[in-house]
């Protein structure tokens, strides 16, 4: 039979030692959060007699996730950033903020500092020619009103064809696949690019065998990341995942929500004066109004490269 301590008065007092309620000194905040990091943790391996070898075998574990700085592929992976997506829906909810293009994950690879286009760009570097298709996109930026929104910041980022990014990838040029485009009086933004290919966690990584442990798979629809703002505007995160894909409703990620599917339409027809096949894809923005000024910004997460 397991023996369970960590309720009593003496482990209690030991952890609130450990998280720094002893002294005047560190911040309050983060006291509390190590504190029932602390407490949760001791009951987890007491409820379910986490064993020494087990728990030696998760630290390494955790060591080993951030030497390959896979932490946010894992946590995209076991839902913890779609569950947040969620968290944000039920809050918005009950504040009566309602409507607009719903919000999904971020994911680890977004990059700062992509260059600046008003109302279309180019999104490759003509690296892939004759090997990508060619994929124009486009769509208007609204209001809750319905109202075009020009001026608006779109800021786009979206693997090549053997599913890398660009900053990750040093076989990519800089900011290749990464542009933010500056709507027009219509509130409209066009991007030429090439259509991206899904992709799946490194096989040899450790968030790949956190799933292999899990049964399973480490895969992602192909799909293009957005950041939306404008001055007045509620700052928007989200993704389109495009139709057709395999992978479409079974993202290891979470990533595919009602409302984000992109329906990609082939055409060979010579219409957008490139050889060949080529496809299109358009999807329109609403936003929803923003309630004071920190609401126009975008999270203060870590990232690669920050503004």
């Amino acid at each position: 039979m397991t023996v369970k301590i960590s309720h009593t008065d003496a482990i209690q007092a030991f952890f609130k030692e450990a998280a720094g309620f002893g002294n005047d000194n560190g911040k309050p905040r983060l006291k509390s959060i190590i504190l029932r990091v602390l407490q949760d943790s001791a009951k987890l391996i007491e409820d379910l007699d986490i064993s020494e070898d087990e728990f030696w075998k998760a630290v390494d574990y955790l060591n080993r996730l951030g030497g390959r700085s896979e932490a946010g592929l894992l946590v995209a992976g076991l839902g913890i950033e779609h569950f947040l997506d969620l968290l944000h829906d039920v809050k918005d909810q009950q504040a009566g903020l309602t409507g607009g293009t719903p919000r999904t994950i971020e994911g680890p690879l977004y990059v700062a500092g992509a260059p600046i286009f008003e109302g279309e760009a180019r999104m490759d570097d003509g690296s892939e020619d004759g090997v990508g298709t060619v994929l124009f996109l486009e769509g208007r930026v609204f209001d809750a009103h319905g109202k075009p929104v020009p001026g608006a910041t779109v800021d786009l980022w979206q693997a090549n064809t053997k599913g890398t990014y660009s900053f990750f990838d040093p076989g990519q040029s800089e900011y290749n696949l990464r542009r933010r485009i500056m709507t027009d009086s219509e509130g409209r933004y066009r991007a030429r690019s090439i259509v991206p290919s899904g992709y799946g966690c490194d096989p040899q990584g450790p968030t790949q065998e956190c799933l292999d442990q899990l049964g399973r798979h480490g895969q992602r629809p192909a799909h293009v990341h957005f950041f939306i703002s404008a001055p007045g505007q509620r700052h928007l995160t989200t993704q389109i995942n495009l139709s057709g894909e395999k992978y479409l409703w079974d993202d290891f990620a979470y990533a595919t929500r009602d409302g984000l599917v992109g329906e990609v339409v082939f055409r060979e027809d010579g219409a957008r004066g490139v050889p060949g096949r080529y496809a299109e894809m358009s999807f329109d923005f609403q936003l929803q109004q923003a309630v004071d000024l920190a609401a126009e910004q975008r999270s203060h997460r870590p990232r690669a490269l920050q503004d």
